[in-house]
């Protein structure tokens, strides 16, 4: 008991603080309990350990906030990544379903209408992710081209009716003199409707001295076709035409014997024979 008045007493024994200003002589005095100081230096500790640890948690807060929209941001580009593969594998599919080559050409849709937990490398699963998108977008590629060259190449018959001199080499109609046949003459009525064997854009449309009424298609990847002797022409120059469309009708103007169609097929500037894109068309129906 004795040493616990002892002890209270030293806690509450009054402490003299002086101040001494520069300015002055006079000194400022001012007396605080032991138990006073002790308390406020206690407080001071106690408020600096909490100011400290509340920057510390500001400070782990806002990397927390930025590590999350980090993660946020990479799993957003995961998961859209995914859905492009998704439908680049759908759209494989579809294509495959097809079976044949030119059935798959026919359908390839050109429209072009591409988060790190701990244990994943994201790093590498990103550069995993990058070359395969890459990997699909070179097929996508490869098939429009391969559609561009299929949609370019003459296929089919220009015109309803039939062969009367093949390509190649023969006697001319009017004089007997052997000379090189460039097509194929095909007998029709005057008036018959003559077809584009392929998509292209009209280069020349009207009077060609003994070809008569002449329309000339070029469809690309060094492919063109000819088409002469027409009673009339329905195309201009410029306007772009898709396989199937009319582009003339038959009939027996220029060097001509009588009502035909003289049917051309060139591929880099020289003639070739069109009987055989004739025949890969019907190839093409048989595989149907």
């Amino acid at each position: 008991m004795h040493k616990v008045k002892r002890l209270l007493r030293k806690l509450f024994t009054p402490v003299t603080i002086m101040l001494i200003p520069h300015d002055s002589k006079g000194t400022i005095n001012f007396k605080l309990p032991s138990i006073g100081i002790v308390s406020s230096v206690i407080l001071w500790i106690v408020g600096s350990v909490y100011v400290i640890s509340a920057a510390v948690s500001t400070v782990e807060y806002y990397q927390m906030k930025t590590k999350l929209s980090f993660y946020t941001a990479q799993f957003t580009q995961l998961e859209s990544t995914i859905v492009t593969l998704k439908k680049a594998e759908s759209e494989f599919q579809r294509l495959l379903a097809f079976g044949t080559k030119n059935k798959i050409l026919e359908n390839v849709d050109t429209k072009v209408t591409a988060h790190d937990t701990g244990s994943i490398d994201m790093d590498i699963l990103q550069e995993q992710i990058r070359k395969t998108v890459e990997s699909v977008g070179a097929i996508k590629d490869f098939l429009k081209d391969q559609k561009d060259i299929y949609v370019a190449t003459p296929r089919g018959w220009p015109i309803d009716g039939r062969v009367t001199s093949e390509f190649g080499p023969r006697e001319n109609p009017r004089d007997g003199s052997p000379e090189f046949h460039s097509g194929l003459d095909i007998s029709a009525p005057d008036g018959t409707p003559v077809r584009a064997t392929a998509d292209g854009i009209v280069s020349f449309a009207g009077w060609s001295r003994g070809s008569g009424n002449l329309v000339v298609l070029e469809h690309g990847f060094s492919y063109a076709t000819c088409y002469a002797h027409n009673s009339s022409v329905t195309v201009s120059v410029g306007k772009k035409v898709r396989r199937g469309d009319i582009i003339s009708y038959s009939g027996s103007t220029g060097d001509s014997t009588g009502p035909h169609l003289h049917y051309e097929v060139r591929h880099d500037g020289k003639a070739v024979n069109p009987r055989e894109f004739i025949m890969e068309a019907r190839n093409v129906q048989k595989e149907k």
